[in-house]
């Protein structure tokens, strides 16, 4: 039987003739097949493509794909590039499995990448690794789109032999390589591109993502929950339109009930971009650069496009996928699917001397861990590298402080913002537990800890000592992964039972517990945006400056490890 043919009215947004014309849309079997230009139309909403997110962890919204895929159609995204690295640490190839069979139990678009770094350096402990012949096995697949973000830049300057054979395989068969190079600029950029990078979206800086355009490579506007560029990066949406995408990378689910990319849009249309390059640095750039089978709202593309209002205060009313009406006035009309629930977490709960950091190390050079993996300092005069996250950020600075030694330890000291910062290592029992100091979380009291901690995902938390460190800590463990906080006589912690990343609740109920987790942070003293969301970036080697891992504290500048003092 022939498919009904649909229609609907409006102002017909062409973003490849660059005009707005009154016109109606007819599609029939998921696909346009007429736009007809007609000047008795008197709807005033615009039809035009949906929105692409250019760069996403699907994980980091703490939600499974079908689920994600729920809340974001209702900002008018109908399709995301996402890079599925971060359940490939934890499962390895069946973690992109889970994320691809998920996302196909929905009409929204996922296009995964196959993941290039996992893990991502070789300075921790990951539940899984590829190697350049099973990145190769992931590519020839034809569900998988792109190589995803190279972030280890060192070996691709260096031109490792594992990492060129995953991007030569990426070449050979015309997907695109997608880059993560935060800090590079002039020459050494320019080698990084030449190697065969394409994008890059970790600039947080207007000169370095110039650097990068010179080097022919795209720059993809970040705006999520921890690292916010959108302000810094918003001059070349009038430089370099042509060149620029939007994307999110990580979007926790408190945000993702609010915006999406839609957000993006008004951001740049209130700040005098032309609403053309605006609308296709959302849509167009996307689809074009990963070749992406996503509508253009054009006859013969499939019949994927949003109907909005307004201009500078853009809002998105309605969005169809496949020319199947999937969201409402703000409300979502995809099914509620459960979800499984594969997991990989052996870690068992820690007691509160795992944590202690003394002094007296014999080797000041292996300080690098706790006391029971040789930690502490040789002398309580040496000054601690000490970790400042940042606000707004991914990268951190390395400072250098006097330490507080109570009773032959190194002890936070909250009075001037120097916590203790852990991580555990998931996948083993009893591996010793890592321990170092960090400035910029503002914790006057208690402990809060997360699974989802990039990119091997062991347990990360931040305390004002060891143990409310310990008691967040173990909330995780016996959770076998989640978000906790600890504090002033409370506990609370919210499950991941997914890979220790996402939840298998209903979007609306992970958001409103975690925001709750989040205000509770906040009255312990933090003053970060979204403090989980940062968290979750401080055992992320490869962005600088100094990060800690499951092995000891690392410097992205020196690429090796620091110890806690000296």
């Amino acid at each position: 039987m022939k498919a009904p043919v649909q229609r609907l009215s409006g102002r017909i947004v062409d973003l490849h003739g660059r005009r707005i014309y009154p016109g109606t849309v007819e599609w029939a079997g998921g696909r346009i097949q007429r736009i007809i230009e007609d000047a008795r139309v008197r709807e005033k909403h615009c039809i035009a493509p949906g929105f692409v997110d250019a760069h996403i962890h699907i994980e980091s919204s703490m939600l499974p794909p079908a689920e994600f895929a729920r809340w974001s159609v209702v900002h008018g995204t109908v399709a995301t590039v996402s890079d599925p690295h971060e359940i490939a640490n934890v499962l390895g190839v069946a973690g992109v499995d889970y994320m691809i069979r998920d996302g196909k139990r929905t009409p929204f678009k996922f296009n995964f990448g196959a993941p290039s770094c996992v893990p991502a350096t070789g300075f921790e402990t990951a539940g899984a690794a590829l190697d350049a012949q099973a990145v190769a096995r992931l590519l020839a697949r034809p569900e998988i789109k792109y190589l995803s973000e190279v972030m280890n830049f060192p070996d691709v300057l260096g031109r490792a032999p594992s990492l060129m054979a995953m991007i030569a395989a990426a070449k050979k068969l015309g997907k695109p390589v997608d880059g993560h190079a935060p800090g590079l600029r002039g020459k050494v950029a320019a080698r990084y591109a030449v190697a065969g990078i394409t994008t890059d979206h970790e600039c947080f800086s207007l000169p370095e993502a110039r650097d990068k355009l010179k080097a022919r490579m795209k720059i993809l506007i970040r705006e999520g929950s921890a690292a916010r560029n959108f302000a810094a990066l918003e001059p070349l949406l009038k430089s370099h339109p042509a060149q620029v995408m939007f994307c999110c990378d990580d979007l926790h689910p408190d945000l993702l009930m609010v915006r999406h990319l839609d957000e993006h849009v008004r951001r740049a249309l209130r700040g005098g971009a032309d609403k053309f390059d605006v609308l296709r640095c959302a849509s167009v750039n996307p689809v074009e650069h990963y070749k992406l089978d996503v509508g253009q709202l054009r006859e013969g593309d499939p019949a994927d496009f949003i109907v909005f209002e307004g201009g500078q205060d853009l809002k998105v009313r309605r969005t169809y996928l496949r020319g199947e009406l999937v969201a409402r006035d703000g409300r979502s009309l995809l099914p509620r699917q459960p979800s499984k629930t594969p997991n990989k977490f052996k870690a068992r709960p820690r007691k509160v001397s795992d944590f202690i950091c003394r002094v007296g190390s014999p080797d000041p050079a292996t300080s690098v861990l706790s006391p029971s993996h040789k930690g502490g300092i040789s002398d309580p005069a040496l000054p601690l590298n000490l970790i400042q996250a940042i606000n707004g950020q991914l990268i951190t600075r390395h400072l250098r402080e006097a330490p507080r030694v109570v009773r032959g330890a190194i002890e936070p000291d909250a009075t001037r913002d120097i916590l203790k910062i852990a991580v555990i290592n998931r996948y083993a029992p009893r591996a010793p537990v890592a321990v170092a100091f960090i400035r910029g979380f503002g914790l006057k009291a208690g402990a809060i800890a997360s699974s989802v901690a990039h990119d091997s995902h062991n347990v990360v938390a931040v305390g004002v000592d060891d143990a409310s460190l310990c008691a967040a800590v173990n909330l995780v463990i016996k959770s076998r992964g989640g978000i906790s906080v600890v504090g002033r006589g409370r506990e609370a912690v919210l499950p991941l039972p997914i890979a220790g990343l996402m939840s298998d609740l209903d979007g609306r109920v992970v958001a409103r517990r975690y925001t709750a987790l989040d205000v509770a942070a906040k009255r312990l003293g933090t003053k970060l945006d979204a403090p989980f969301m940062t968290l979750s970036f401080m055992a992320l080697l490869v962005i600088p400056e100094l990060k800690l891992s499951d092995r000891g504290l690392f410097s992205a500048t020196q690429w090796g490890f620091v110890p806690v003092a000296g």
